[in-house]
């Protein structure tokens, strides 16, 4: 269902409009990394509709997080690239063959999961208990599975924060002109590589 989610095929879209290239650009930077494998394979994260979707919002919130924080001057960056998240969210529902009745009350419910997602993650990344980030995800970004490890948990809670700083470092101008980049995904628990860090 949330295929057009994870396509950069060219399309007239928001992202295909005069002016819109950085925010296309940012998109397509959440899309490739909520594509990364070790997300699923390593991290636990359900290889699913509701997996893949939750793996996108984690990383959308990350940029609007970043992009909170130089409020008046990337307000209309902000919003085109949400006009963009729009989009592909109507066309994968569209596509998914529901009705025009359908697709309103499944987008309502998306927009409203999306939304809840970033406000869940707002508030733990702000709290000053640790854990409460990692109960955030494990009620969203893994609600949808089976109980991950706590350990992957932690993992992905750890990334989350060491993200949401890297970000808060990348120059303002160079996210205008859509340049974003993410780290790698965390390894695996209990990985050689995790031990020799």
């Amino acid at each position: 269902m949330l295929t057009r989610l994870f396509s950069r095929n060219p399309l007239k879209t928001p992202g295909d409009r005069r002016g819109d290239e950085a925010a296309r650009a940012l998109y397509d930077a959440i899309v490739d990394q909520a594509r990364q494998p070790a997300f699923y394979t390593d991290l636990g994260v359900p290889d699913s509709t509701d997996g893949r979707f939750d793996l996108l919002a984690l990383h959308s919130f990350l940029v609007f997080h970043r992009l909170k924080l130089d409020r008046g001057a990337t307000e209309d960056l902000s919003q085109r690239l949400f006009d963009i998240m729009a989009f592909h969210l109507d066309q994968s529902v569209r596509i998914s063959g529901a009705g025009d009745h359908g697709s309103a009350k499944r987008l309502k419910a998306m927009g409203e999961a999306l939304m809840g997602r970033y406000r869940a993650y707002e508030r733990a990344l702000a709290a000053s208990e640790p854990t409460d980030l990692e109960a955030a995800l494990a009620r969203n970004l893994y609600g949808s599975g089976e109980p991950p490890d706590p350990l992957q948990i932690r993992a992905v809670a750890t990334y989350l924060r060491q993200e949401s700083r890297g970000l808060a470092d990348q120059p303002l101008a160079q996210l205008l002109s859509g340049r974003l980049l993410f780290g790698p995904p965390p390894s695996a628990p209990g990985s050689s590589s995790e031990s020799a860090a």
